[in-house]
């Protein structure tokens, strides 16, 4: 699951990936030959997390647990986050898991060579497909003494790649790229990811956030940028986050880059300016580098139908 934690005011604060271990009676004892069940077991959740806030997450997390039975603890250096993406993984169908992650780990109905192969982890560690959007795989928590089941060593890289690869789908995460104590959650695009439910009770911040989904009106939305030079280039390490992105023509700025790694980037733009059909877009202070919005293939067309009804309207 994803989910994030927002202020009393409706502004992001943190994001998590929220993984639930398997029921006792669906994990094998350590002989393998039936189920473990324990009625003691206590229940126990794992969330992945920004590690450069995780020290301020956990005492946030802390003054939320008041008198409750509760323990967070720090498993930093007992477990590590993998992503597997690119390629074929893209292309399944949301509906049905893949069936190599399927048959990994401890759990009712698994392949009993899958549990041999990933050499019987006790908590039944497996992959879990990216609950924000297909195209970002799968994901999961293994220890970090271990190499997870069905990573090849020659298929391993940069981290730097795989924020590459969320850059040009327009996904941001954690609270360097959405901005702690400011963003709006909408502007985003956390419903679309799967952060923001309409279903469930009260939470925190969910008045603003309520408020702006039913009014229907969000004028800015993350996009995934580019940056080129005059001559048609990709303007490589020429853009720095907090750069304001605006019309040449009437020198108004239409938002703000957020990320950026080489000459893609991620911004808040308003979506009126952005896909209006110019490319007149530049970077204030930079009139030599051209911003390129872009829209990603997973966003609802009702997202840009909006902002064509307002813009024929005005």
């Amino acid at each position: 699951m994803y989910a994030a934690l927002l202020t009393p005011q409706g502004r992001f604060l943190y994001d998590f990936v929220l993984y639930g271990l398997p029921s006792p009676d669906a994990k094998l004892n350590r002989a393998g030959s039936g189920p473990g069940a324990d009625p003691a077991e206590p229940l126990e959740v794992f969330a992945d997390v920004d590690a450069s806030v995780l020290d301020e997450l956990l005492s946030t997390l802390k003054k939320y647990r008041l008198r409750a039975k509760v323990d967070i603890e720090n498993m930093a250096d007992e477990l590590h986050c993998w992503q597997r993406y690119g390629g074929k993984l893209s292309e399944k169908d949301s509906s049905v898991e893949e069936p190599e992650a399927a048959s990994v780990g401890w759990g009712a109905g698994v392949d009993r060579l899958g549990m041999s192969t990933s050499r019987g982890e006790p908590c039944g560690w497996q992959w879990f497909k990216d609950p924000r959007l297909d195209c970002l795989g799968f994901r999961g928590i293994f220890p970090s003494n271990t190499t997870p089941p069905l990573v090849e060593a020659d298929k391993e890289t940069d981290e730097q790649n795989y924020l590459l690869w969320r850059i040009e789908n327009g996904v941001a995460e954690g609270s360097t790229e959405i901005p702690k104590g400011e963003a709006i959650p909408l502007e985003y695009n956390l419903v679309a990811l799967n952060a923001i439910s309409f279903d469930k009770g009260c939470y925190v911040g969910q008045e603003l956030v309520a408020r702006t989904h039913h009014r229907g009106v969000i004028r800015k939305r993350l996009l995934p940028l580019k940056f080129l030079k005059d001559s048609g280039e990709e303007a490589e390490q020429k853009v720095a986050p907090g750069s304001e992105v605006i019309d040449s023509v009437s020198d108004k700025k239409i938002g703000t880059v957020t990320t950026q790694l080489g000459c893609r980037g991620l911004g808040v733009l308003r979506l009126d300016e952005a896909f209006k059909g110019s490319s007149t877009l530049t970077v204030r202070g930079q009139d030599d580098v051209k911003v390129e919005p872009i829209r990603p293939d997973w966003w609802p067309p009702e997202w840009l139908q909006e902002h064509q009804r307002r813009s024929a309207a005005a």
